[in-house]
């Protein structure tokens, strides 16, 4: 492989579109430690470390079991999306099988150093949450559990991306967990599973026929539109329960991004089987928690918490 390539590779591994997912959750659990005390800013820089190394891990491995299984080759052009269809590392020639796996393994490797380091000098619980979050993101694609395809993916990327970052975030910060902090993980964990399962809509028929049972293929495209639009509402049902376990009612600013979502259902509702009408569904849905994270942190910020 070229050097241009590798790197070109290596880019589409780490994309920060999908990196984004983390970090949104990961600044909901921090604002919500700082709103209760000082952010320590160097525990903050490991964890982020090794987030992003778990993600361009997650990213490699995915892409290596979705190219054995024919899932990535079986993805029509009409149907490939900026959002979709997996990192195509493989299938377009950038990473030998081989450098692909290398940076898996260095990713899972630095991801995993850095929970050591943080349970070894300052919070010895976080390794146990960094532990469960690295086994959903390698059991998610990859042998022997292969979650995405028995219709548990979906499932473990909202756990990931809501409770297990944001609550690690917190526990990093704060030396403790309760439940407000669990519910304030919900809206965030179900907004990226949307995102998700927006994802698998262009990628339904090479699913399909590479075996990869997630829900849209279980449901269909239509049924599944529904579905979509009702993991949002649940998203919003939970941050306007926020209050309710204590948090400031400045959390609800977190619903500046119910507009983009309300967009994202109703296109996906409108042209479910068609790629380039879902195209701006994926946008709007990224865009909607990307917003609704930041404006919740912002909100946690301006009061503080119980």
């Amino acid at each position: 492989m070229t050097k241009p390539a590798f790197w070109l590779g290596l880019w589409r591994l780490g994309d920060p579109r999908l990196t984004l997912a983390s970090l949104s959750s990961l600044a909901i659990g921090t604002a919500a430690a700082g709103a209760r005390g000082p952010v320590q800013i160097g525990w903050l820089v490991l964890t982020v470390v090794g987030i992003v190394a778990i993600e361009v891990a997650k990213n490699a491995s995915g892409d290596i079991a979705d190219f054995d299984s024919g899932a990535d080759q079986a993805v029509a052009p009409a149907d490939r999306s900026p959002f979709s269809g997996g990192r195509r590392v493989l299938v377009d020639g950038l990473l030998s099988r081989r450098q692909t796996a290398a940076i898996s393994g260095c990713g899972y490797g630095i991801g995993i150093a850095a929970g050591v380091i943080i349970a070894i000098g300052h919070e010895p619980r976080v390794l146990a949450v960094g532990l469960l979050g690295t086994a959903l993101a390698w059991c998610y694609g990859s042998k022997p559990l292969q979650l995405a395809y028995h219709g548990l993916g979906e499932l473990a990327v909202a756990l990931n991306y809501g409770p297990l970052i944001c609550c690690g975030a917190y526990l990093v910060q704060r030396h403790r967990l309760d439940g407000a902090i669990v519910f304030l993980s919900l809206p965030i964990g179900l907004l990226v599973g949307a995102f998700l399962w927006i994802n698998e809509f262009p990628d339904y028929p090479a699913d399909r026929h590479a075996g990869k049972r997630n829900w849209v293929v279980r449901l269909g495209r239509p049924r599944a539109a529904a579905a979509f639009v009702l993991i949002l509402a649940a998203a919003f049902g939970c941050q306007a329960a926020l209050p309710a376990f204590g948090w400031p009612w400045a959390s609800w600013l977190g619903f500046a991004g119910l507009p983009l979502a309300a967009a994202a259902g109703r296109r996906t509702l409108s042209s479910p089987e068609d790629t380039s009408g879902i195209i701006p569904a994926q946008r709007l849905t990224l865009e909607s928690f990307v917003l609704s994270a930041a404006a919740t942190a912002a909100g946690l910020l301006l009061h503080p918490g119980p």
